[in-house]
């Protein structure tokens, strides 16, 4: 029998943390989506803090639209707080998920905004 999705997603999971680390100099964008909100930090994972974090349900962002614009906006959002804080280069961390939609939205946002990876 194969695997259930969710047993997928952390297999997958497991694989990317294997190479995805931030450091100082280049920090890890990790992203968590759950059914209705999606969020995203920037973490240095040498000190073992969060430098930055961002959210579908922050008060500042105005999150209206479909998921797939609102994750795009918190992009944008992550993106704008990040080079405020002198971060301009990322290692992208999607958390098991498959790089579309929402996912793919918010890495688009976080381009548009400023950030490289």
């Amino acid at each position: 029998m194969g695997l259930s999705k969710t047993e997928r997603r952390y297999r997958i999971k497991r694989r990317i943390r294997k190479v995805s680390f931030g450091t100082a100099t280049r920090p890890r964008l990790a992203v968590f989506r759950s059914n209705k909100e999606i969020y995203a930090q920037i973490i240095d994972d040498n000190a073992g803090t969060t430098l930055v974090a961002a959210s579908s349900r922050d008060k500042e962002l105005d999150a209206k639209g479909t998921k797939i614009e609102i994750a795009n906006q918190v992009g944008k959002a992550i993106a704008e707080k990040a080079l405020k804080a002198g971060i301009e280069t990322i290692a992208f961390d999607r958390g098991g998920n498959l790089y579309h939609g929402r996912i793919k939205s918010l890495a688009e946002g976080a381009r548009e905004g400023g950030l490289k990876f």
